[in-house]
């Protein structure tokens, strides 16, 4: 059996076998909204819930899409009782940009349909049923004329396969996310840190199927190790961790992760990882060159990488987010003014 096949069945075995707080830190210089979408998984109706986020005045042509990564919720792009620096959402909405952070399906104020009808493939339309709607102006009475797709880790996952699928977005901006996982530590963080939600002394509470997996209590840390972390952050991401449904895995690690879908991906891409990401960006993100020269084969359209010197796999919540953000922003400003 191939190495990367046997991996992928032995998660799959692995993950098969008090309510969250979810809000964020109240900002005064951004309009931010709370909605709930319909969209079908499966031709079954779900509800997606997001937070838009605009800036004090104006409303800009664009809006980000941002896709969480597993056992996150959308308060990854907006983490509360942690100062504001770490905030993705205020920082955009600060500097003029929209901002639209969705519960994926099973996670946060999302529905929770069974586990096994969730799948990356099936999470992937639900993301492009949202960009219609983003479009079509039914999130805050806004049409937006562009949609920029930012994910990260698993949610990177997804934003690839549902970009190379429906080219329907006009940028695309993967964290966490390259070809180079380490098959290894990825084995043994489902083995030993992972176990069912409903296990869980807090998310027991959703009476999810035993699917549903998350984290195991005092274990964040590793999706910053061996990087910077701040101590609330650590706190912070406990305290509003979330679940996820095993079946992602197999088609998000196959497709979006192993193979050469990505090249059937339109619009132009941002790659932004961690220098010390050792999950995710294993063996090329020691410099920018390695990391160009490693991607681009798996990339048709335009391709632009860069690099948080010092962070490990959630970059978004490193000791240096505020400059992973920056790159971010001037990315999508240069290509999207307006």
């Amino acid at each position: 059996m191939r190495p990367r096949r046997a991996l992928i069945l032995v998660l799959f075995a692995v993950l098969a076998s008090s309510v969250i707080p979810l809000s964020g830190p109240a900002v005064a210089d951004q309009r931010c909204t709370e909605t709930d979408l319909p969209v079908t998984l499966d031709l079954l109706p779900q509800t997606v819930h997001g937070n838009l986020c605009l800036p004090a005045s104006g409303i800009p042509k664009t809006v980000q899409l941002l896709v969480h990564g597993g056992t996150y919720n959308r308060l990854y792009w907006d983490l509360p009782n942690v100062p504001t620096r770490y905030s993705y959402q205020q920082d955009m909405a600060d500097h003029g940009l929209a901002t639209f952070a969705i519960d994926a399906l099973g996670s946060g104020a999302s529905s929770q349909p069974l586990s096994a009808l969730i799948t990356g493939t099936g999470l992937a339309s639900m993301v492009h049923q949202v960009i219609g709607q983003l479009r079509a102006g039914r999130v805050g009475g806004t049409r937006f004329a562009r949609v920029v797709l930012i994910g990260h880790s698993m949610g990177s996952g997804i934003v690839a396969l549902e970009s190379a699928t429906y080219h329907d977005v006009d940028g695309v901006v993967l964290t966490g996310f390259s070809h180079s996982i380490n098959d290894l530590m990825l084995t043994q963080i489902f083995v030993d840190g992972v176990r069912p939600a409903a296990l869980d002394p807090v998310l027991s509470q959703r009476n999810s199927d035993l699917g549903y997996v998350t984290t195991m209590p005092g274990t964040r840390r590793l999706f910053y190790d061996p990087g910077l972390v701040d101590d609330d952050v650590l706190t912070a991401d406990e305290s509003t961790k979330d679940q996820v449904a095993a079946t992602v895995v197999p088609d998000l690690l196959t497709l979006a992760f192993t193979s050469t879908l990505t090249r059937s991906v339109t619009a132009p891409v941002l790659i932004a990882n961690g220098t010390q990401d050792t999950l995710f960006c294993a063996f090329h993100c020691a410099s920018l060159d390695d990391l160009r020269s490693a991607e681009a084969p798996f990339f048709t359209s335009q391709l632009t990488v860069f690099l948080l010197p010092g962070s490990g796999h959630s970059l978004g919540l490193s000791h240096d987010a505020p400059d992973y953000r920056v790159a971010v922003r001037d990315w999508v400003s240069a290509r999207f003014p307006g």
